[in-house]
């Protein structure tokens, strides 16, 4: 199974999609590992550097509401997994996205608004997030002050999960 958790890239805004996360422009790219470069290239964010350490050194992105919206395109997720980033946190996630996310076996982690208002805290510090997928818990801790925030992770959700996605599922069984 992968490896979940580390530091946290946060991006305060709502509506992040997938042409943000991965631009149009480099879909003919053949390889997952041609899109890292590029990821989120485009996003405009105040105070955001898409070439910066906060991106390269992250494992977990924490967003808000109806992340990887726009275009259904698998290319989303695995230029997050390209940069070692396998968990994204938001409030809500467009459902095809989401789906992409679960299929190559990353975390698509929905909480409710508060719970990511509370994560969002830790912004300003080096905050690393892990999490213990069989007592559906999360820890995020920074700068000597932590935080444990419980989550649901539907039955065959975990089940693509911990088999790495739809292709080690089905590997395993058929």
């Amino acid at each position: 199974m992968k490896s979940f958790g580390g530091p946290v890239l946060f991006l305060d805004r709502t509506d992040i999609n997938t042409d943000e996360i991965i631009p149009a422009r480099y879909l003919t790219e053949i390889s997952r590992e041609a899109l890292g470069p590029h990821l989120l290239e485009d996003l405009k964010l105040e105070g955001f550097d898409p070439k910066g350490d906060a991106i390269r050194n992250a494992r977990v992105i924490v967003a808000r509401r109806n992340f990887g919206c726009g275009s259904s395109r698998e290319h989303a997720p695995w230029a997050l997994e390209a940069n070692g980033i396998t968990a994204v946190i938001a409030p809500s996630f467009a459902r095809i996205f989401r789906q992409n996310m679960f299929n190559g076996g990353l975390l698509a982690l929905e909480l409710p608004e508060t719970a990511v208002d509370l994560l969002f805290q830790f912004r300003k510090e080096q905050a690393e997030i892990s999490f213990d997928l069989e007592g559906q818990r999360l820890t995020i801790a920074a700068g000597g002050h932590q935080e444990e925030i419980a989550f649901s992770l539907a039955g065959f959700d975990r089940t693509l999960v911990e088999a790495e996605g739809w292709l080690g599922f089905a590997a395993a069984r058929y």
